[in-house]
């Protein structure tokens, strides 16, 4: 029956009265109330009985029940201590998960992978708080872990700037840094109304399908050029490059621009992830 799963309003509330929990906003806790959210969220993650799961920040347990009704095992790390006894109790029947106490951020997830996950490959699956998006993000796709895919929400102009393409407003730097890592794509909406407490804007699951074959280069190096050329939009490709303060003369900078094929009034904007590769492989080294 719905009204016995962890996603119905009513069952949310008597758990939390129960533990006497309340909200906490510097973690961002918003819970799931809404089941064909939960359900769609796990089908689109492609969860199957042969897959090991690390989930960051299940909070009482909504999305991890489903993720356990489908999944091989689910490993899920959780911040708030206060948690714990409730995960206790809403996962009590399902012998294929193990909560982890501790910050992602902090957490060797390589050795988590290997201890608790059979070594991976590894589907990731978050409900993640908006303010540790980007850093959270960042840990998991610099760090070479054993991971499939990465499934999670957020934000939905965080998910639009993920996916996006050159020349769309949406496209920046980030875009640029998950799209060099991965394939992304906006897989689910979710709308403000279905989350306890109600946030104050809507959300999106970003799937980000990890590439397997990398290319071979100085990868500093690109992520400092894209930095550079994104720090002012307005400006043309050579001008953000020549006065960022790489000691880069204009002239070397447009030979290396008009050698990949880059127009040098161009703008950042428009230039796509292979293109800033080629550049970065053409420029000589950035001091900075």
């Amino acid at each position: 029956m719905e009204n016995k799963r962890l996603y119905s309003p009513n069952k949310i509330r008597e758990t939390l009265d129960k533990y006497g929990f309340k909200f906490s906003k510097s973690l961002g806790q918003n819970f799931l109330i809404d089941g064909n959210v939960v359900r769609k969220i796990v089908k689109e993650a492609g969860i199957t009985k042969e897959d090991y799961v690390l989930e960051v920040g299940p909070g009482m347990g909504t999305l991890t029940e489903e993720l356990a009704i489908n999944a091989k095992k689910v490993v899920a790390v959780e911040l708030d201590k206060k948690l714990l006894p409730i995960l206790d109790e809403t996962l009590e029947n399902y012998d294929n998960v193990e909560i982890i106490y501790g910050d992602i951020l902090e957490i060797d997830i390589k050795n988590l992978i290997e201890e608790k996950l059979g070594g991976g490959p590894v589907k990731l699956v978050a409900n993640l708080p908006y303010y540790v998006t980007t850093p959270i993000i960042g840990k998991l796709l610099e760090e070479g872990l054993n991971l499939e895919s990465i499934s999670v929400m957020v934000q939905k102009e965080v998910a639009d700037r993920m996916a996006a393409s050159p020349g769309s407003k949406s496209y920046g730097s980030l875009s640029v840094f998950v799209n060099f890592y991965t394939n992304p794509k906006v897989v689910v909406k979710v709308p403000k109304t279905v989350f306890m407490p109600q946030p104050k804007i809507d959300s999106s699951v970003i799937k980000l399908d990890l590439k397997k074959d990398l290319p071979e280069m100085d990868r500093d190096k690109f992520f400092k050029l894209v930095k550079a050329a994104f720090s002012k939009r307005r400006k043309t490709i050579i001008n953000s490059l020549s006065t960022y303060g790489f000691d880069l003369e204009k002239e070397e900078i447009r030979q290396a621009l008009e050698k990949v094929g880059i127009k040098p009034e161009e703008r950042a904007e428009n230039i796509s992830v292979e293109d800033f590769i080629k550049l970065s492989t053409e420029l000589p080294p950035l001091n900075i």
